[in-house]
């Protein structure tokens, strides 16, 4: 053997060590941050359920829209490097931590879903993530496009914290586990995510899991979980806990929340039961047509804005995570073109930028800059 093949083979043998050492790193973690499984008590509720059989969690009255696409395509698509799907330029961020807000309605958007709610003198955080990546492993999986704008340190006390399902951009191990130590708060969380919390250390006295329809109040607060169209799962299993939008209600001010999920009649029956809000917090970005069932358009979101009668729209889910093949920004300049036909009146606040709902902001597309 030559020397130069000799070096050949041991380059290809250390390139092989490298790789599975690099596997191995970003398998370091991922059972844990699979969670847990109901047991117990919380396995006989999940079992009990009316939205619960054949072993998994089903969408009721569920809109069946047809994909233009196969989910291969789309997932074909979305692997295709394109420059269109991040901002060219770094995301303009509100770094200042405001002073707490004792009384009124107040909104912080840190980016994707995660959004401070000071509502009546009490404190909610929803689908809080503070990790650079949205996966099992910190090594690999979609990873953040800004900066969470403050430190999770830096947040005020918080009352309750809200999620909306068990999919790794809206439910975060390290998130949860800082704020369980850090924090008083109340989890609140769709029927069986609860068994997640308590495999990462969560008290069970400090987790609420509701099923649709059901509440909880923390102090003045009530929280009740509503009906969502969409999915679960954070390994290969799919559907083994609930899926929500939420309801927020303080003395004087209520707050819709989307959650994750597709367009249904089930946002005008919220809208009437739960009707009217001084704010809707709505999914707008992530859709395709290879999944029209389970993210909906910006379309959708301000009829579902219009569903649910509420007074404002803030968009989340959109700007910091690349999780879907459409355009960065598209989203947003979809969403102010429904707006305006419907006299839907929007706020798009910068990441970290507080809002009083009571009187939001000009519009300032802070965005166009970055496309």
């Amino acid at each position: 053997m030559t020397k130069l093949t000799t070096w050949g083979v041991r380059a290809v043998g250390i390139a092989a060590l490298g790789a599975a050492a690099g596997l191995t790193k970003a398998a370091r973690g991922i059972p844990r941050a699979m969670g847990g499984t109901p047991q117990g008590d919380l396995a006989a509720r999940v079992a009990a359920s009316p939205h619960f059989r054949d072993g998994k969690f089903h969408n009721e009255e569920m809109t069946w829209l047809p994909g233009t696409r196969s989910m291969g395509e789309s997932l074909a698509k979305f692997v295709t490097p394109d420059a269109a799907r991040t901002p060219k330029g770094a995301v303009p961020l509100v770094t200042e931590v405001p002073e707490p807000a004792n009384e009124g309605l107040h909104l912080t958007w840190y980016g994707h879903s995660n959004v401070l709610i000071e509502i009546d003198g009490g404190t909610v955080l929803i689908d809080p993530v503070w990790s650079d990546r949205v996966s099992p492993s910190q090594q690999v999986g979609p990873k953040r496009l800004h900066p969470n704008p403050i430190a999770l340190a830096d947040l005020p006390p918080i009352d309750a914290v809200i999620i909306s399902h068990d999919h790794y951009d809206h439910l975060d191990m390290d998130t949860i586990r800082e704020l369980a130590k850090t924090t008083e708060a109340q989890f609140l969380v769709p029927l069986g995510v609860g068994a997640h919390l308590m495999a990462w250390g969560v008290p069970a006295d400090r987790i609420e899991d509701l099923d649709w329809d059901e509440d909880a109040k923390v102090g003045d607060l009530k929280f009740t979980a509503t009906q969502a169209q969409h999915f679960s799962g954070r390994g290969f299993s799919r559907d083994g806990t609930q899926w929500a939008s939420w309801v927020i209600a303080g003395p004087e001010h209520k707050v819709f929340y989307s959650g994750d999920g597709g367009y249904f009649v089930g946002f005008g029956l919220i809208g009437q039961r739960h009707g009217p809000f001084d704010v809707a917090l709505v999914q707008v970005g992530a859709y395709d047509d290879g999944w029209p069932t389970i993210h909906m358009t910006p379309e959708q979101g301000v009829e579902t804005v219009v569903d649910v009668q509420a007074d404002l729209l803030v968009p989340v889910h959109w700007a910091t995570f690349n999780l879907a093949s459409h355009p960065w920004a598209e989203p947003i300049e979809r969403l102010l073109t429904a707006a305006e036909k419907s006299e839907v009146s929007v706020a798009v606040p910068r990441p970290g930028q507080r809002i009083e709902v009571s009187a939001p902001p000009a519009l300032d597309p802070w965005w166009r800059a970055l496309t």
